[in-house]
């Protein structure tokens, strides 16, 4: 380390702790009780604190903003794994291993329900809840019996996979014009079949740009999201194959510099960061589906800064609504009443939960 730059020693491996023993099927790269006697991995645990701002933040904005209240659940799901993942790292106990781990599973499951019960008859909605309570209860059995964090992991990628590209797919028939049968060739088609109340050329050309505008900060939320999680992961991943090197390392420089090299906390940061930002996505594109982008603004200014879905007015919440029944279709996300009348993005203000 170079002379110039304070630094201190990292004391002997094999510090006695608060909690110990160690209980949980995980260790980490980071060592056990080296800069408190009451924290096990303290890097590991304060880079929690991330989820726990930012679910505050997120549960606020919810309310401020009036977003639908399976958004403002799923915040707190994201608290409870920031802070089951707190003490999981503090600790080092099986139970509070369970806690990190098995939220993670629940909230990416609340928000594929979130995904799939949208606009579906009240029986689907039933029928879907019931189905990912089961799931749940299935995983978590499994998993305390297995303890097997291979298992976890797996459950989780295949869930986080099916979710976002689920979302991807939603995001882009209800707002690219082709898809959603909006530009000028649908339009006059449903003019010469005599649909009513058609809109006009420039109301649906000023639809379609404000739409593929919609569409296009979404993907770079989108991109932005997937890659710094993806970052996060593969700096994880070198913690676990280069431990014994970066271990060395730690301790050559001492601390507090030997902190920016324990990996499992950047990964903490990237997926706290990258898992805000497909919940802020997820508002987003609900109120895309529910026909109110002239009502809310996603505010991004830079990559630098945190995304916000944010009410510019009132939505007219009670004009146009059809009640989801067995038989009666919803107002689908192209706002039509019949599933195709206008092609328009408006109409469908019915407010989900």
């Amino acid at each position: 380390m170079p002379s110039w730059l304070p630094s201190v020693p990292y004391p002997p491996p094999g510090q006695p702790g608060f909690w110990d023993p160690v209980t949980s099927t995980l260790q980490w790269c980071e060592e056990d009780y080296y800069a408190t006697y009451y924290s096990a991995e303290i890097i590991n645990t304060l880079t929690n604190l991330m989820f726990i701002y930012l679910a505050y933040k997120g549960v606020k904005s919810c309310r401020k903003h009036g977003h639908d209240t399976v958004f403002e659940v799923a915040y707190f799901g994201y608290f409870l794994v920031g802070f089951g993942s707190f003490m999981f790292h503090t600790t080092l106990k099986y139970p509070w291993q369970l806690v990190d781990e098995l939220n993670m599973i629940y909230t990416t499951c609340l928000m594929a329900y979130a995904s799939l019960s949208y606009s579906q008859p009240r029986r689907t909605q039933v029928y879907l809840g019931v189905f990912f309570v089961l799931f749940c209860a299935a995983i978590t059995a499994y998993y305390h019996y297995l303890q097997d964090p291979v298992f976890h992991q797996t459950v989780y990628a295949l869930l986080t996979v099916f979710i976002v590209f689920r979302s991807i797919y939603s995001m882009e028939t209800s707002l690219r014009p082709s898809l959603r049968k909006s530009e000028e060739k649908h339009r006059l088609e449903r003019k010469r079949s005599g649909v009513p109340d058609v809109i006009s050329k420039e109301q649906q050309a000023y639809e379609n740009q404000r739409d593929r505008q919609i569409l296009k900060t979404m993907w770079i939320l989108v991109a932005f999201g997937v890659s710094i999680f993806l970052t996060g992961f593969y700096i994880w991943n070198l913690d676990n194959i280069y431990c014994s090197t970066l271990r060395r390392w730690r301790r050559s420089i001492g601390m507090p510099w030997g902190f920016f090299l324990e990996g499992h906390g950047w990964w903490h940061l990237m997926t706290g960061i990258g898992a805000y930002d497909y919940i802020v996505w997820g508002i987003y594109l609900r109120h895309v589906q529910n026909g109110d982008q002239e009502h809310f603004r996603m505010m991004w200014p830079n990559f630098f800064t945190l995304p916000e879905v944010v009410r510019m007015s009132d939505p007219p919440r009670d004009a146009g609504m059809k009640k989801a029944t067995g038989t009666d279709r919803d107002v689908s996300a192209n706002g039509n009443a019949n599933g195709g009348a206008n092609g328009s993005a408006k109409g469908h203000v019915k407010k989900r939960k």
